[in-house]
């Protein structure tokens, strides 16, 4: 008996520290957020080629820009150019392709002109050359950006050429 008063007298006991006991535990403080610098990003689109829906091609001598384009759509661009110099300035208007030739050389100056794309008076064409260094009126163009010219363009598409 003396057992059973003891185990009567701790489940009491028991029952008395559970009943003191809160009915939930405590809620740690939350933690104070910090700032984080988030990336700042924009939707902003390149601005659209500055030429005539008819263009095929489109250069803005000002943005040292050009665009290749297939039905008012841009399909390449912009992408960057070397035009000519002050002295020898590449001509502004609207011009047709005259003829095409993959492995021309200039037979002015003798110098390499891969991926030629003859469109204006005098043998000016887009081509394959020094993005950093003036060109004698023709478009200059990375390897890739003139091959692509190169295949984009036709005899008769309409080159467009703005300040």
């Amino acid at each position: 008996m003396k057992k059973a008063v003891a185990c009567a007298a701790a489940a009491l006991a028991f029952t008395a520290s559970c009943a003191a006991a809160p009915s939930e535990a405590p809620v740690p403080p939350k933690p104070t957020p910090v700032p984080v610098a988030m990336p700042i990003t924009t939707s902003a689109r390149p601005a659209p080629p500055p030429c005539g829906q008819a263009a095929a091609a489109c250069v803005s001598l000002s943005r040292l820009e050009a665009w290749l384009m297939r039905d008012r759509k841009v399909v390449r661009g912009p992408v960057p150019v070397k035009p000519g110099s002050a002295d020898e300035p590449t001509p502004v208007g609207m011009f047709h392709v005259v003829w095409k030739d993959r492995e021309h050389t200039s037979s002015e100056f003798g110098m390499p002109m891969p991926n030629s794309v003859f469109f204006a008076p005098g043998g000016i064409a887009f081509h394959e050359g020094s993005l950093e260094v003036s060109s004698h009126g023709c478009v200059h163009l990375s390897p890739e950006n003139s091959a692509a010219f190169f295949d984009g363009l036709a005899k008769g598409d309409v080159v467009e050429v703005v300040a």
